[in-house]
């Protein structure tokens, strides 16, 4: 497995994300290029280590992953900094927002190594809302999977293609029960195919250790982590299996 760094253009912004490949060994010809594809989808201070964590293990398991950043190489320090640079995405959901995210997609499919016809995307907390806008706005993904994301709905002029896999954290409190039933509402209106695995007991951002806030409602939940992240390989590996 190798990783570099990877710039794109990214409607009107550069981004900087990072390219995870994987690396055929002796044996595993079966596994060589063209590469399924993953796009990971940073949480609300941008891309960091933990993302790049899960780059690699996905490309490790034979997976070509880009991080994108759709924050165009800007990163925060505090949740102040954050707010800052999420909140204009979040008031342009259908503008530029949307724009951002299918050009991380774009630059992914048109990697030489790549398989433009067989990639998902995943994301977490921000990035999850983010991989279920691009699933609503009709993106040509074969699957997306939501970890712990904002689930608010938002309405675009298209008709989803991907699956839909959302892992929940029951106690999230910024995505209530209430919520959790107008999401399927939502998904299953829009015409998706869709399912979501809820966490009794987590809390949000339960997959990142380094999130233990509970004041904030922030806590790691290590059984949930496993276990969405267990529910997440699956899915791709069904979703994005070579077509015969």
């Amino acid at each position: 497995m190798s990783t570099h760094d990877f710039e794109y253009e990214c409607a009107g912004t550069t981004a900087r994300g990072l390219l995870a490949l994987p690396e055929v060994r002796e044996g595993e010809e079966e596994l060589a290029p063209p590469y399924p594809g993953v796009v990971v989808c940073h949480a609300w201070k941008g891309p960091g280590s933990f993302e790049r964590e899960r780059a690699e293990e996905l490309a490790e398991m034979g997976f070509a992953v880009l991080v994108a950043d759709v924050y165009g190489g800007q990163r925060a320090n505090d949740n102040d900094e954050a707010a800052a640079l999420m909140t204009p995405l979040m008031e342009d959901r259908g503008g530029v927002l949307k724009d951002r995210l299918h050009a991380s997609v774009a630059a992914l499919q048109s990697h030489e190594l790549v398989d433009a016809s067989r990639c998902a995307a995943i994301g977490y907390c921000f990035g999850g809302l983010c991989v279920l806008d691009l699933a609503r706005s009709g993106a040509d993904l074969r699957a997306v999977v939501s970890f712990h994301g904002l689930l608010a709905g938002h309405e675009f002029d298209a008709n989803p293609v991907a699956s839909v896999l959302a892992c929940h954290g029951w106690d999230d409190p910024m995505a209530t029960p209430e919520s959790v039933v107008e999401f399927g509402a939502e998904m299953t209106k829009i015409g998706a195919e869709w399912q979501l695995h809820g966490y009794g007991n987590a809390m949000h951002a339960f997959t990142n250790p380094a999130a233990n806030d509970p004041s904030f409602g922030t806590v790691y939940d290590a059984t949930a982590d496993a276990r969405s992240f267990r529910s997440m390989v699956d899915f791709l590996f069904e979703r994005l299996e070579a077509d015969e």
